[in-house]
């Protein structure tokens, strides 16, 4: 089933954002008198294809990967007088500069549609509450404690733990003062705390940015009954069932589940006593930890997990905004995610963030098909994403993306005359070199991940 909805998922994201993104280049092509050819959804063997009262052919392709939109052009071959003026390199700079940006800004308007539509929905969120800080960590030493409530970093409001930690990836390897508010659940006063990071998490695989600092969030306590066993695991190798109960680990008690963790992460590779109550009777299950992940991130693994516990009321946040008020709040998180997509690919040019964290194809479609999985909202929200980072990522300025073209026109503008075929030719060799060293760097990272 979730090989299904990681297919699904995956095809209806492409679709969706590349359809829209190559609408955006045929509405306004058409809007300034440009013929178009072709306006494609996939590429390779034509599926289905049909054509207009202006005679474009519409197509849908084998290969779902992208898309395009050809339209009449000299320089792809020859133009009948009669329809010279309809030809893209015959139009002003101004309008091959509008009709190359409408396909990033359809990305844009697209992720605001579905932000408003997110914003009108509503979510129900955990309430930012401490649950414990590590002793030493830089949360504790700016004197966060357990049972507070983050309200605010750097002056933006955290309605929840997602609002906490997109802040606080916006501070990924920078240095400077970190200010938080917080106050107590059940108080009216607040307190205001300064974390001092210095190259915080400069060149991590995979930041964690919340535990990083030391903090980890309220969870309601889980007692520890076994209600899933991984085939391969430890657990079910030694015996454990589902219904167990998981009361010791070497002689020491384990009251609820986070206890469990907590002893089970630091000892990868190492044989254990784990005691269990089943049926009234109490049991003790030799077994040796299995390893997860290298170095630092190195950590013991059992192979067991419990059912979800129920939240309190009170921990739970509903937020949801009106018709007008929702475009005001899907301009800002477009705005945000636009501005931390941006900023991201800056630190990973000069080091500050690892390139690690590049995706690809592989991810993407995992994380389709678990966002799908999931639900509307949570699908919405991995399409909006996913369409900020298509727009972005078409604008930046290497040849052969949307951004090199605006380039060659900017320069067009200023020096009053294009560029010479011949630099033009070099900026697209360099572009796709970038641009393929780029997609298999992210597929290397995809199948590290896998």
């Amino acid at each position: 089933m979730g090989a299904l909805y990681m297919i699904i998922g995956t095809l209806v994201a492409l679709g969706v954002l590349v359809t829209f993104h190559e609408f955006g280049h045929f509405w306004v092509a058409r809007r300034c008198g440009v013929k178009v050819l072709r306006f494609s959804v996939g590429f390779g063997r034509p599926l289905l294809r049909w054509h207009d009262r202006q005679g474009t052919e519409f197509v849908l392709a084998a290969i779902p990967l992208g898309g395009y939109v050809k339209m009449l052009d000299e320089r792809e071959g020859d133009v009948p007088p009669a329809l010279l003026e309809q030809a893209f390199n015959r139009k002003t700079v101004k309008q091959r500069f509008a009709i190359v940006s409408a396909g990033p800004l359809a990305n844009f308007l697209l992720a605001l549609v579905f932000f408003w539509a997110l914003a009108m929905l509503g979510t129900e969120q955990v309430r930012p509450v401490v649950g414990a800080v590590e002793v030493g960590s830089l949360a504790e030493r700016a004197g966060l404690m357990p049972g507070q409530e983050i309200v605010e970093i750097n002056g933006k409001p955290t309605a929840g733990w997602a609002e906490v930690n997109l802040q606080l990836i916006r501070r990924l390897g920078e240095s400077g003062s970190l200010e938080m508010l917080v106050r107590e659940v059940d108080g009216d006063q607040s307190q205001r705390l300064q974390l001092e990071l210095t190259n915080w998490l400069k060149g991590a695989e995979e930041p964690d940015p919340i535990g990083s600092l030391g903090i980890r969030p309220w969870r309601p306590e889980i007692a520890p009954v076994v209600a899933q066993l991984d085939p391969e695991g430890p657990a079910q190798a030694a015996g454990v069932q589902l219904g167990d109960r998981l009361v010791s680990l070497d002689g020491e008690p384990l009251t609820e589940w986070q206890a469990v963790i907590d002893r089970v992460k630091p000892l990868a590779g190492r044989a254990v006593l784990l005691g269990v109550e089943r049926g009234g009777e109490q049991i003790e299950l030799p077994l040796t930890l299995a390893e997860r992940g290298d170095g630092d991130k190195r950590r013991g693994y059992l192979g067991a997990g419990v059912a979800g516990g129920e939240w309190p009321p009170e921990m739970l946040r509903q937020v949801s905004h009106g018709p007008v008020e929702a475009v005001g709040e899907g301009l800002r998180r477009t705005w945000t995610m636009s501005v931390l997509t941006l900023d991201s690919l800056k630190k990973m040019l000069f080091g500050e963030l690892s390139v690690k964290n590049l995706s690809g194809p592989i991810t993407i479609a995992k994380v389709a098909g678990a966002s799908a999985q999931s639900g509307v909202g949570d699908f919405l929200n991995f399409l909006a994403y996913l369409s900020i980072s298509l727009g972005v990522l078409n604008l930046l300025p290497i040849p052969v993306l949307d951004g090199g073209h605006l380039l060659f026109y900017l320069v067009e503008w200023v020096r009053g005359r294009p560029l010479s075929d011949r630099v033009q030719g070099w900026g697209v060799q360099i572009g796709i070199s970038l641009v393929v060293g780029v997609m298999l760097l992210a597929l290397v990272n995809d199948l590290g991940r896998l």
